[in-house]
């Protein structure tokens, strides 16, 4: 399990912010192609094959990472700090979404909302577990409520990955309803 692990950090890395650690190269949309990926890792010291590949993409906690239909190319769900189009279509969200953050960012959070940072989007949960998940990774989690049908009856656009996680632009402070700490 320790090697799944660490192969999954090091795809994420690869897939969604420095391909050229090992000399990747992803398409417009965030594709690489499979053989070039095992090739790449095994010179790079991570070895892999294609039923390990695999078992990393369906193993995956969060389901960061897609494979085609024909299974010959492989890219990360979300997330990507490098420049990439998803082709993800504006969907309607549900009333509420979750953030999950460390506490000692709630200062910021309240004066100026949540942005994405030098990634692509703001990432939102459906559920409060997956959100407090998330927060708990960088310190004593809160998880923050979004008013996502307020804000998208207002003109923020919000899109699904294919792994569910929700994605917009920012969240301004005014739809930012309340938090609750966990723990």
């Amino acid at each position: 399990m320790k090697d799944i692990i660490r192969l999954s950090k090091f795809l994420s890395l690869v897939l969604r912010h420095r391909p050229e650690k090992i000399g990747l190269a992803l398409d417009a949309n965030g594709w690489a192609e499979v053989t070039d990926l095992l090739e790449k890792m095994n010179q790079n010291g991570y070895p892999i094959d294609p039923q390990l590949l695999a078992k990393v993409v369906e193993t995956s906690d969060k389901q960061r990472f897609a494979l085609s239909a024909d299974g010959t190319m492989i890219r990360a769900n979300q997330g990507h700090s490098v420049r990439v189009d998803l082709g993800l279509k504006p969907v309607v969200p549900p009333e509420l979404l979750f953030h999950g953050t460390a506490t000692k960012n709630l200062n910021s959070i309240h004066k100026l909302g949540l942005h994405k940072g030098k990634r692509h989007h703001v990432h939102l949960s459906a559920d409060k577990a997956t959100a407090a998940k998330v927060g708990g990774r960088h310190g004593k989690a809160v998880v923050l409520k979004i008013m996502a049908g307020k804000m998208h009856r207002s003109g923020h656009l919000f899109y699904r990955s294919e792994n569910g996680i929700w994605l917009v632009e920012a969240v301004p402070v005014e739809f930012i309803e309340r938090q609750e700490e966990n723990g």
